[in-house]
């Protein structure tokens, strides 16, 4: 299985980042900031996902995320697929944070089950077969639709550009920098959508 270890999200103000990724989720070495200023406007073509149990961990998870500075983009509620809304953090970052349970049915907690790097992209079919050829694994597809591949411990997953939009509440259009980078052990690629993947000597190396 190929590992995506972390994220790193290039944002002005690294340690306020750092630190608001810490208070709101309690998220520490999955993701990572780093001082950057590309110019970057619009839908950056990407949210993370974070995927819990139940509803009220939804709930604790977005009321520390707005206490911190974050927007919203769609309220939390129940929907028929489950329980979740979209927020997006002070640095520009969009997080969607859902569970298929639409009651609780333990304690109130707030356990991360997984974490899912969205890319929304033009062809998911062309992004799909690249990332297959570069030794990712398919764990779920849905033709042009949605795919997810088996990586861990943080998860890919590919949406077109214009579902991934609707999905969390923004304007499709875009411009600029993705602001992202791909901690993995596949090497140093950057896909057909311009996301870039990080590796020892990668930086070096472009």
């Amino acid at each position: 299985m190929s590992a995506i270890a972390s994220i790193t999200l290039e944002v002005p103000d690294p340690v306020a980042a750092q630190a608001f990724y810490a208070d709101a989720f309690g998220l520490h070495a999955e993701v990572l900031a780093r001082a950057a200023q590309a110019p970057s406007t619009g839908f950056r073509g990407f949210a993370v996902s974070l995927v819990v149990s139940q509803p009220s961990t939804v709930d604790s998870l977005a009321g520390t995320a707005l206490a911190a500075g974050a927007t919203v983009l769609k309220p939390v509620a129940k929907s028929f697929w489950g329980y979740g809304g979209v927020i997006r953090d002070p640095y520009g970052t969009i997080w969607k944070l859902a569970s298929s349970s639409k009651k609780d049915t333990a304690p109130a907690n707030r356990v991360i089950d997984d974490i899912v790097l969205l890319l929304g992209v033009d062809d998911v079919a062309a992004t799909k077969r690249f990332y297959a050829d570069n030794g990712l694994t398919v764990a779920k597809s849905y033709g042009r639709k949605y795919v997810e591949f088996a990586t861990s411990p943080i998860k890919l997953a590919l949406y077109g550009r214009r579902a991934a939009a609707k999905d969390l509440g923004v304007a499709v259009d875009g411009d600029g920098s993705h602001r992202l980078v791909i901690n993995g052990d596949n090497g140093c690629l950057t896909d057909p959508d311009g996301f870039a993947w990080d590796a020892a000597g990668c930086e070096a190396a472009r």
